[in-house]
């Protein structure tokens, strides 16, 4: 006899049984149209505390997705912004990111009763999309025509795969006036020949290509497009390939920060990207914080990195990893000198340390990572150094070969989930931390005259602060307002009805006393967007 409510249990536990093979069976990154299909079921899946929407389309018809994780109204508690795909060839990041929402709303989803989470899974749709091309190659720029080499023409010299392969990797040309010479360590690997040791370049090391416009130089001004991490205000690189006409000239750049400014609740920023102040944190430098134009991180915040440092590597336990503050005009450094917000970077993955056979660790980074290649026993991790017929050097020895293209940056598939758990369990650490204004050893009492004393503690429960240094010095971030709201009846003899504050340290406190005159009750209010507010009503003696 046909049963419909077997026969719909039936259907349902097929569904997740394909659902879940799908996910075990994923042995590589998601692109774009999958990556999508991720932060949709993620989201309806989860309707009740996320919201997804979309900031804007790109040129090359990529939607710049903002997924936000909350249990009840999202801007009326503190919030982490968690920004990736800043840059096209970090394409760890944004599989991350979507991991990190899956794991928080699974695992965590108790931290969203006093924490909010802005996620924004990949700005550099079209960049990151070149991965899963046929032919790949280093393009972190946007679908924008520019012509980056400045001669008038755009897109002319773009990349050639001289041995066919599918990957645009190096090519060295055999040549006395070269500056590059082979490694003795590994000879695969070519160095800048140092001449105080008596080193003699022998090749030129050029990308691989042809000089298809005759300029002398190699695929300098192929399909480049605007690169998201060099459109950005702080450090601006101008007339940069890559950077743009002119800061925030980009509508994913404009859009990202129309939305950021416009939820004063966020207190920090964790960018997954190249840059990276959390393994290794950033050092205070007293002659680049008195610089007009700030360069260094100031010395509290330099403390306060160090301090969530120690923190990351507990949790992360990964050693060795490569120190980076950014470039200019990346969005890490924008994040803290020019939005002052607590501002956190982290690739994510780095190529760990391995020694030979003789226990020593190499100094070069291509050479450490072919050994970790090898012990992984990663295929294609380096194409084999192959000679090819090249029309700009018609007699001399051309070969193509190196490191292939995003294995450095990238680790293997299989390590992305390890990876992404152990990054939650650092941002949960983080909201656990955040600062959290309340009110304290809260009194009242009479004094004579119909007058009350009114004394409070103002505290961050917090262990961060509730405003970088930088923040401090910024006139956007809003200050912790402190307010006593009074009837037509009542009267402060002593105290201010409203006093601002620039910061609170962590589990720290400020004292408050009135003198109010009158009867009935008063409210008190203290906090602000990012911090968080706390009130009470007080009846007065």
């Amino acid at each position: 006899m046909f049963n419909k409510k077997r026969a719909s249990l039936f259907l349902i536990g097929m569904t997740i049984c394909f659902t879940t093979l799908q996910i075990s069976a994923q042995s590589d990154y998601s692109n774009y149209s999958k990556l999508t299909q991720k932060i949709k079921t993620l989201q309806k899946s989860n309707a009740a505390n996320t919201k997804l929407e979309a900031l804007t389309t790109t040129i090359g018809g990529h939607k710049i997705w903002a997924l936000t994780l909350s249990k009840g109204n999202a801007e009326n508690k503190p919030a982490i912004a968690i920004v990736s795909g800043v840059d096209g060839s970090h394409i760890l990041g944004p599989e991350m990111a979507v991991n990190i929402a899956d794991n928080i709303l699974k695992n965590h989803a108790n931290v969203l009763e006093k924490t909010t989470f802005y996620i924004f899974p990949n700005m550099s749709p079209n960049a990151t999309e070149n991965y899963f091309s046929s032919l790949k190659h280093y393009k972190n720029g946007n679908a924008k025509k520019t012509d980056d080499d400045r001669d008038g023409a755009v897109n002319e010299d773009s990349f050639d795969d001289l041995n066919n392969d599918g990957l645009i990797t190096m090519m060295r040309v055999e040549d006395i006036t070269g500056d590059y010479t082979t490694l003795k360590e590994d000879d695969r690997v070519l160095v800048k020949a140092d001449i105080n040791k008596g080193e003699k370049g022998t090749y030129k090391l050029l990308s691989e290509g042809i000089d298809n416009d005759k300029d002398g130089a190699f695929n300098e001004d192929g399909k480049g497009g605007i690169l998201f991490n060099k459109n950005f205000s702080y450090n601006y690189q101008y007339f940069t390939p890559g950077a743009g006409e002119h800061p925030v000239s980009e509508k994913e750049n404009r859009d990202l920060l129309s939305f950021l400014y416009d939820r004063w609740n966020i207190f920090a920023i964790v960018t997954l990207g190249p840059e990276n102040n959390l393994s290794t944190p950033l050092k205070y430098s007293a002659y680049g914080a008195k610089k007009r134009v700030v360069t260094s991180v100031l010395k509290q915040d330099a403390a306060l990195n160090k301090f969530l440092s120690d923190k990351y590597n507990k949790i992360i336990k990964a050693k060795n990893a490569p120190s980076s503050k950014g470039k200019g005009g990346d969005f890490f450094q924008w994040s803290y000198f020019h939005f002052g917000k607590l501002a956190l970077s982290t690739p994510g993955w780095w190529v760990p340390q391995v020694k030979d056979s003789a226990k020593k660790a190499s100094k070069n980074k291509v050479v450490n990572y072919l050994r970790w290649a090898e012990k992984e026993n990663i295929k294609n991790a380096f194409v084999d150094w192959t000679r090819v017929s090249h029309p700009d050097f018609p007699n001399k020895k051309v070969e193509v070969g190196g490191i292939a293209p995003y294995k450095m940056i990238n680790p293997p598939y299989k390590l992305v989930a390890d990876i992404s758990k152990k990054h939650t369990d650092f941002i949960i650490e983080l909201a656990k931390m955040q600062p959290n204004i309340t009110l304290q050893n809260l009194t009242s009492e009479a004094v004579g005259n119909g007058i009350t004393r009114i004394s409070v503690d103002v505290h961050n429960s917090g262990l961060l602060p509730t405003h970088t240094e930088m923040g401090k010095r910024s006139r956007w971030l809003r200050k912790i307002k402190v307010a006593i709201g009074l009837k037509k009846n009542q009267e402060i003899i002593s105290g201010k009805e409203i006093t601002l504050l620039n910061s609170i340290d962590g589990d720290s406190s400020v004292q408050f006393s009135w003198l109010i005159k009158g009867n009935g009750s008063v409210t008190l209010e203290a906090g602000t967007s990012h911090t968080g507010l706390d009130s009470a009503t007080i009846k007065l003696k």
